[in-house]
């Protein structure tokens, strides 16, 4: 996998838009609000804002578990926190 940020957030940008074909995507770096952190092991910390249907009918719970679950390669060393912010419309 990727090692700097730009390239994190790539991937992630890869395989959210993979998994969900979101309308709205928007992943924020926010690994320098956490420096010195050392429990983070060299993954970064996130914020995910992503509009999507899939998400339609779902709770809070459900979607944070399918983006976890379309972000699974990255979330072992890739991504040590990452805030979600998923709805199914604008």
């Amino acid at each position: 996998m990727s090692t700097n940020a730009t390239d994190r957030i790539a991937s992630i940008r890869s395989l959210l838009e993979d998994a969900f074909a979101p309308s709205q995507l928007t992943i924020i770096d926010t690994s320098h609000e956490h420096a010195g952190h050392k429990a983070a092991g060299g993954g970064g910390h996130f914020t995910v804002k992503i509009v999507s249907k899939s998400f339609a009918g779902k709770r809070m719970l459900q979607t944070h578990r399918m983006v976890y679950a379309a972000l699974k390669s990255m979330m072992e060393s890739e991504i040590h926190a990452l805030v979600i912010e998923a709805s199914s419309a604008t």
